[in-house]
């Protein structure tokens, strides 16, 4: 009936609607809160503690189906969940070190990780197309690199060791596809369990890193800020983290791949938008002409893998 149509239509847009705002407002607070505690390792595995905290109350107490893991389910999870942690506090260092705006652009570079890596990992072979469409990716990063006014190698660095563990999860992902999850392994559960098993990773990683100094540094910006305005800013970095995931995850769920890839590309243009608009972000417009384009390729990669499933999948159906 017309009416089912209507009503997947409007749940739809509300998930990417839900999506593209809790992730601006993630980006933002995100910032806001290593201003006033520079801690990227520790705050990293402070949203993950949040996400944590947020999820097990609801299996605890029965609202949301708790999630059965075997021995093997644990095992194929927990590659995933590692790089999962490794995105994550990747992209926070690089916000932490350089301009939020910064880091998106970097980040568009992902899809050329994950099409080298799954060439290289997998064995995938890489239509022509696809390949094209990296190139301006490649030129639109480095031009932006080149000349962003606030470029530090730790941001920069953050954002590649984030693409790359992004990319090693999504081919992990890929690979386990065959692989047992468990039982009651909805997109949110998945996320949760992921998120459960990344705090556990991020944690000894943010003592090692940060340990010594984190009480001191603490201390000054407690009496720098006062506690309050820390707590609320880094509890609503780790919520707004973890529900954005989550909806992302349902969205995923709802939509064919790529209209999902096209929804992300058009996501990264909105929190660049809020960022150079929220912390008055000096870009040059070589910087602006590079985004514009390493983006505009994340797009065209977004069509040109689209283009290439569908080839993969008519090839199949005549088999």
């Amino acid at each position: 009936p017309p009416q089912v149509g209507i009503i997947r239509t409007l749940k739809i847009g509300i998930y990417f609607a839900l999506w593209f705002a809790l992730s601006t407002g993630y980006n933002l607070q995100n910032k806001v809160r290593l201003n006033l505690l520079p801690l990227p390792w520790c705050q990293s595995a402070f949203s993950l503690f949040v996400g944590t905290a947020f999820v097990m109350p609801l299996w605890l107490t029965g609202l949301r189906k708790a999630p059965i893991l075997s021995k093997d389910a644990i095992m194929t999870l927990l590659p995933i969940a590692f790089c999962h942690s490794i995105g994550h506090i990747g992209a926070v260092v690089s916000a932490g070190a350089g301009a939020v705006s910064f880091t998106q652009i970097v980040k568009a570079a992902e899809p050329v990780f994950t099409c080298f890596l799954s060439a290289l990992i997998l064995g995938s072979r890489v239509a022509p197309l696809t390949v094209l469409s990296l190139v301006p990716i490649v030129f639109g990063v480095a031009l932006a690199s080149v000349t962003e006014l606030s470029f530090t190698w730790v941001a920069f660095g953050g954002a590649m060791l984030s693409n790359l563990a992004f990319a090693i999860r999504n081919i992990c992902s890929r690979a386990s596809m065959d692989k047992p999850k468990g039982e009651n392994m909805t997109p949110e559960n998945l996320f949760g369990v992921l998120t459960v098993m990344s705090f556990l990773f991020a944690l000894p990683l943010a003592l090692i890193m940060e340990g010594p100094k984190a009480l001191a540094v603490t201390a000054g910006a407690i009496a720098t800020s006062g506690p309050g305005p820390i707590l609320k800013a880094s509890v609503a970095t780790g919520l707004y983290f973890y529900t954005y995931n989550e909806v992302a995850m349902l969205a995923l769920n709802n939509v064919h791949p790529v209209t999902h890839a096209v929804a992300n590309t058009i996501k990264r243009v909105v929190i660049l938008v809020a960022c150079v608009v929220m912390f008055k972000t000096p870009m040059t417009p070589l910087c602006t002409a590079g985004s514009g384009i390493a983006i505009a390729g994340g797009y065209l990669y977004s069509l040109a893998k689209g283009r290439e499933k569908a080839a993969a999948k008519a090839a199949a159906d005549k088999k």
